[in-house]
């Protein structure tokens, strides 16, 4: 293949834009040829610019027509899409997450393992912007030393009552199987657990529907115990004005702290723990210094990461965001909303079939009213979802 001829399932918010820069031409080697949704009207833009429209989603994955779908639906699709493309022998992009909960994305990777020659990826953007690149860099070089804590405020995610009446499926344990945690913040999840790998425990403290007219999490506030003795705090919200996005990682060389588009490094001059046992006066300090990293903003992420996607299936690239990595942050998501409900510490790895049962059960006797906006969408592919 000279070109990828692409398919794109899901024409929400985020697969319109998808949708934008494809057919801008911001993907070499990658042409837009095929997009499928539930509502007809929304195809019509598409259609009008050589796109070819479908309804039926299996229909398309079986056509012939395509070798790689991008598959940008609510999440409970996410899994059986996934596994009719790869068994239809397309490569596949997943946005996030890439399955409702883990015991979905275990099925999701385990069809991926027995289809080596198809390709799945998981649409992660935060991996190519450059800002967490660089701490990823100090993290690996070791200029930190070794992590003790980190804390990562999440809480510039504000979102409004429309925001989710604007979908049907938004914001249930039927339609969506999560709140924030699973929307808003699975990038933030997926950029932790990038950098500083799996705790060994979580406890999540959690608010249910406490701010807005909903029946899952909106406000979070996570403890993370991680091997070797580190320790996390996540917190997250999606009713909080202005809002905070504050990463702070602190090893026993330094501090790194990301706020405000600025990436401050403060170096000890030695090990801290190290000078605290051996320094003879009660109340001295290691010597620092700081400075300020430079870093730009990636222009199109979508799209480099699309880029990425494309490079591994024509020229054998390594994939920036492989869809085996995507299993962390919905796992992360998951155990944090399983201890609130239990009210307990939940040990890593999860057991995915222990929260695939709770949740299953939240669905059966949910009875929340869910508002939907004239003009709101329903759930997608209702028959992929399980």
């Amino acid at each position: 293949m000279n070109a990828i001829r692409l398919g794109l399932i899901g024409l929400g918010n985020i697969g319109r834009h998808h949708a934008a820069y494809l057919l801008d031409g911001k993907v070499p080697r990658c042409e837009l040829v095929a997009a499928c949704a539930s509502t007809p009207s929304k195809l019509e833009p598409l259609a009008a610019r050589g796109v070819r429209p479908w309804t039926d989603a299996a229909a398309l994955l079986r056509s012939g027509t395509i070798d790689a779908i991008l598959i940008a639906t609510p999440h409970y699709s996410h899994t059986e899409l996934g596994i009719a493309a790869l068994e239809a022998g397309l490569h596949v992009m997943v946005e996030k997450p890439i399955s409702a909960h883990k015991a979905d994305a275990e099925r999701l990777l385990a069809c991926a393992g027995s289809h080596p020659r198809q390709l799945l990826a998981g649409m992660f953007q935060l991996r190519v912007e450059p800002r967490y690149q660089r701490i990823r860099e100090i993290l690996q070089s070791g200029q930190l030393g070794r992590v003790v804590r980190v804390n990562w405020i999440n809480t510039d995610w504000f979102r409004t009552d429309a925001y989710y009446a604007s979908g049907g499926w938004r914001a249930t344990w039927k339609g969506e199987g999560g709140g924030v945690l699973l929307n808003q913040c699975l990038h933030n999840l997926d950029v932790l657990g990038w950098l500083l790998g799996r705790p060994s425990s979580v406890r999540g403290f959690c608010g249910f529907g406490r701010n807005h007219s909903i029946e899952v999490e909106d406000e979070v506030t996570a403890y993370l115990g991680y091997p070797g003795g580190a320790t996390g705090v996540f917190v997250a919200s999606t009713s909080e004005a202005p809002g905070t996005n504050r990463l702070e990682i602190v090893g026993t060389l330094g501090r790194l702290v990301l706020e405000d588009g600025r990436l401050r490094l403060v170096l000890n001059s030695c090990d801290m723990h190290e000078f605290l046992r051996s320094a003879t006066g009660g109340f001295t300090k290691p010597e620092v210094v700081a400075s300020e990293i430079p870093f730009d903003n990636a222009p199109a992420p979508h799209a480099q990461l699309m880029e990425n996607f494309v490079h591994a299936i024509l020229d054998g690239a390594p994939l920036v965001a492989p869809g085996s990595e995507g299993i962390l942050s919905v796992e992360l998501a998951n155990a944090i909303v399983f201890s609130a409900l239990e009210g307990r510490d939940i040990p890593l790895p999860l057991d995915g079939h222990a929260w695939e049962a709770r949740l299953r059960q939240l669905v059966a006797t949910s009875r929340h009213e869910k508002r939907v906006a004239a003009g709101g969408t329903d759930d997608f592919a209702a028959s992929f979802r399980r």
